[in-house]
């Protein structure tokens, strides 16, 4: 396996991903990783490399690039800036980057998202036709705009690709009853999907060494996982999790 730093342009800016590739020849599935508040920290980059282990190469796009290289405001402040806009640009940006990769399937992607990222994935799996599967953990905001536009659950009539969720029973954003309002909606719409909520897990609980770190629910919510995305994204080659 190789993790290193490659960069694409938008908008005249600078957009850092981080790439995870497995080791062999390819080409191979990919996944989109997005990231929570914390930005690409050392979580996202283990998620990458933990993606890249599994078969798929892992990327994580810099959703904060618009702030600049010497920026040293807070994940929450960094968060508060962006624009659903931008972040569809973003991303759209990141999926042609791993379509046209040469280690890269471009027709098996996938897009998993913590926290915020959550967000993204239910947002871009109603956007982006190139993504046959998506993964959701804790999705926090999902019924708020970020900027002008709809609201990602009122974009739950256009999603196309499967979608897992995974959340913590004792999380506050989402709730359990926002939980169950995606779920409720996912379903009176016809849309493939799954969702796992974990009990005494808080906001977070995959975070390795984090505050809310939950073992049990972390060490349930990776393997279905990587299971759905080989369900609808089909097998990997020699995949060890």
């Amino acid at each position: 396996m190789a993790s290193f730093w490659e960069s694409i342009k938008i908008d005249d800016n600078d957009m850092r991903l981080h790439v995870s590739v497995p080791e062999g020849t390819g080409p191979f599935p990919a996944v989109v990783v997005i990231q929570g508040q914390a930005g690409i920290d050392d979580f996202l980059r283990e998620i990458t490399e933990r993606l890249a282990s599994a078969g798929y190469v892992g990327v994580a796009p810099e959703l904060y690039h618009r702030d600049g290289p010497d920026c040293q405001d807070d994940g929450p402040t960094r968060r508060a800036r962006l624009l659903d806009v931008n972040i569809i640009k973003d991303v759209n940006a990141t999926i042609d980057f791993l379509k046209g990769h040469r280690s890269v399937d471009g027709e098996r992607l996938g897009i998993v998202g913590f926290c915020m990222g959550g967000r993204v994935v239910y947002m871009m799996s109603g956007i982006n036709p190139n993504l046959k599967a998506g993964a959701a953990y804790y999705a926090a905001s999902v019924m708020v705009p970020w900027g002008d536009g709809p609201a990602p659950f009122d974009r739950t009539s256009e999603i196309h690709c499967p979608l897992i969720g995974l959340f913590g029973e004792d999380d506050t954003n989402p709730s359990p009853e926002d939980v169950g309002k995606m779920d409720a909606e996912l379903t009176r719409l016809g849309k493939a999907h799954e969702f796992h909520s974990y009990a005494g897990a808080k906001h977070a609980f995959m975070t390795t060494g984090g505050n809310n770190y939950h073992d049990v629910a972390a060490q349930d919510a990776w393997p279905k996982t990587l299971a759905f995305f080989e369900k609808h994204m089909g097998k990997v080659a020699a995949a060890s999790a």
